[in-house]
């Protein structure tokens, strides 16, 4: 009971960060930095909230999550790719930027500076807790599919190869007829859907949106991205060690036996020492982050 417990604490912590590693693989193989990862999760979670609590409808949150995960996407895209700006400065503003506007339009929408009202969502009241509660939620499903899914996407699909030639060698495929703008711009897009998703998961499955509920989640994908060698499906093996780490950590805080300060640093010390262990023999794609080749 205690080993199926730890498991499926495991997967409904890894669901966001499986969301949010795949869209940043997708980005970071066409070329373009995705620190944004933590920006696009945010506004996802936000965006699905309002959409949920003025339709009533959960399915309505998953679009409207969607929809700021395009829009986010697309600003970071033109940013980086249209004008050329550093990706790095471009992310970092981007992620304060949507802290800034959800912590704004959350005062507006629900005058609260905290978090909003409880919305309607996936694994309700009525699926209790436990298995039932992660089965019920068809994004669980959906962020598990996805990885695979991935995979199959970027090895075997024409789309595929043309996100890794332009992340690879975008003046050989540019002379070969790809439309090197046109497939990034394509990427970063759909890297901010993904990520989006990641938040859309976090707003529903609790129900409401609360500030800064990402709490980081997105550079710990980026992190499971790295980690994983920019392969989607060990980037998702990572995200699985990092869920797991995380979930530890929170068996071990119930237990008491350990000062809380120290448990809490547990996963984020194990993604230092995973990270330096691997990203010195890692080798990210040529043209990451050069958007203007």
């Amino acid at each position: 009971m205690i080993v199926l417990t730890f498991l499926l604490q495991t997967v409904r912590i890894a669901i966001p960060y499986l969301f949010a590693a795949s869209g940043g693989v997708v980005a970071e193989r066409a070329g373009v930095v995705s620190l944004t990862l933590e920006g696009f999760m945010l506004s996802g979670a936000f965006c699905a909230t309002l959409g949920s609590h003025y339709s009533g409808s959960a399915w309505v949150g998953v679009l409207c999550g969607v929809a700021g995960g395009v829009v986010m996407g697309l600003l970071h895209a033109i940013a980086s790719i249209r004008f050329k700006a550093d990706q790095i400065v471009v992310g970092i503003a981007i992620n304060l930027l949507v802290v800034g506007l959800t912590r704004f339009f959350l005062h507006l929408a629900f005058d609260s500076s905290s978090n909003s009202p409880r919305v309607a969502g996936f694994g309700g009241e009525n699926a209790g807790s436990g298995v039932m509660a992660l089965v019920s939620n068809p994004l669980v499903w959906v962020g598990l599919v996805l990885v695979p899914v991935m995979g199959w996407l970027m090895y075997r699909t024409p789309l595929g190869l043309r996100i890794r030639a332009v992340g690879e060698h975008p003046v050989a495929a540019e002379s070969v007829g790809v439309p090197v703008p046109r497939v990034r711009y394509l990427a970063v897009t759909l890297s901010g859907v993904l990520a989006a998703l990641g938040g859309v998961y976090l707003a529903l499955d609790q129900h409401q949106f609360t500030d800064q509920m990402t709490a980081g989640r997105g550079y710990v994908a980026l992190a499971a991205v790295i980690f994983g060698r920019w392969d989607p499906v060990r980037a998702g093996i990572a995200c699985l060690f990092f869920a797991a780490a995380e979930t530890l950590q929170i068996q071990l805080q119930s237990l008491q036996a350990i000062p809380s300060q120290f448990v809490s640093m547990i996963p984020y010390l194990l993604t230092i020492v995973a990270l330096a262990g691997l990203v010195g023999r890692s080798v990210p794609p040529a043209a990451l982050g050069r958007a203007e080749d």
